[in-house]
């Protein structure tokens, strides 16, 4: 018997180093990437407005990707996420002000705190849906407004005041975050780590699962999965995120009030992530990105800007529920209709309704079908 011929030899050794030149280059552009990020602001003119506008981009996107695990992976639309995001800040104030805590054990302890809020509140939902859903996370914001408002222990409606400088220990010394532009690498780093984890959540089991829930429950079901648990695991876990946004803004205001509960941050959260299309890695980022930069450079006014972000969420929801990317699918589609009329003119001639002559072009079965409704013609 003949030996492999010199030309599979050849493949075979050209394949592994194409694979390895692959694993040193996609590493090397995500690091590329990340370091342009870094240094958006300071391209920009790095002055102490470019670097507010940057902050709040991180901060605020952060804030909603907490919404958009419930928005995109479990189908709900909460109305109550205002409740961690005021949760991260007012846990971090109460205890850096009164008990003199860190900045990272406040965090811990923000973080504890609002999971915990949204696993009783995820227990208490676990049997509704949609609407009612939507107007029970509504009431939770309505009550955390009212006791935050009536606390002297939480500043009543005028707040806690006098949140000191972000400090964080270093061997050596200490980082002090007395400005935006001192506090971009803490809020750069904390929006990295929030993207990575969510990219990682919807690859592992558990957002697999949700996306399943979301498209058919009963199918869901059948396939062994716990529908509410995975409700209530998900909703648990899109908290802390919230509140990782709300312990950075803190620090980054100096102040807090019940404001952190009102409709202008429900509506960001939520028209950051319907606006360039749900269940999109980089969706919050870039929805987050032109909100923010018309509120701070092209801004007509505090209350003329909320109209503006109520527009922006009702046309988008009217005209495209995808959102942008909803609108740059059916433009690529035109141009392509357009494209292969003008340059076959009987494409339009051709039948529709013929069966394919390959059953692998036949579409993948979609979850969102109950077992066994293809079978009944």
């Amino acid at each position: 018997m003949s030996g492999p011929s010199e030309a599979t030899v050849a493949v075979g050794a050209v394949a592994p180093d194409r694979r390895d030149r692959r694993s040193l280059v996609r590493p090397a552009a995500v690091g590329a990437t990340l370091a342009l990020g870094y240094f958006v602001p300071t391209l920009l003119g790095g002055t102490e407005l470019i670097f507010t506008t940057a902050v709040l981009i991180a901060i605020f996107a952060v804030m909603s990707y907490g919404n958009d695990l419930i928005l995109s992976d479990l189908g709900e639309v909460s109305l109550g996420q205002t409740v961690f995001w005021a949760a991260g800040a007012y846990v971090t104030a109460v205890l850096v002000i009164d008990s003199g805590w860190g900045p990272f054990s406040s965090l811990l302890a923000a973080l504890v705190i609002s999971a915990a809020i949204a696993f009783v509140l995820g227990v208490l939902t676990i049997r509704t849906r949609e609407f009612v859903f939507s107007l029970v996370t509504y009431a939770a914001a309505i009550i955390a407004a009212a006791i935050v408002s009536n606390m002297d222990f939480f500043g009543g409606s005028d707040g806690l005041v006098g949140i000191p400088i972000l400090t964080i220990p270093l061997i050596g010394g200490e980082y002090q975050g007395f400005d935006n532009a001192a506090m971009w690498p803490i809020a750069y780093a904390m929006l990295v780590i929030t993207i990575v984890f969510v990219a990682r959540f919807r690859r592992s089991r558990l957002g697999i699962t949700s996306l399943m829930t979301q498209m058919n429950p009963d199918l869901a079901t059948t396939m062994g999965v716990d529908v509410r648990r995975t409700r209530v695991l998900v909703f648990t876990l899109s908290a802390p995120i919230s509140a990782l946004a709300g312990w950075l803004y803190a620090f980054q205001r100096g102040y807090i009030s019940p404001d952190l509960l009102s409709a202008y941050y429900l509506l960001l959260m939520l028209t950051a992530v319907v606006l360039p299309g749900k269940r999109l890695l980089l969706g919050p980022l870039l929805g987050t990105t032109i909100l923010v930069v018309q509120q701070q450079h092209f801004s007509f006014g505090g209350d003329v800007d909320k109209i503006v972000l109520g527009g922006i969420l009702a046309v988008v929801l009217l005209t495209s529920p995808d959102g942008l990317a909803g609108w740059w699918r059916l433009i690529a589609r035109r141009l392509r209709r357009r494209h292969s009329t003008d340059t076959d003119p009987d494409h339009d001639h051709e039948p529709r309704d013929h069966p394919s002559a390959d059953p692998a072009s036949d579409t993948e079965p979609d979850l969102a079908t109950p077992a066994g409704a293809r079978t009944k013609e």
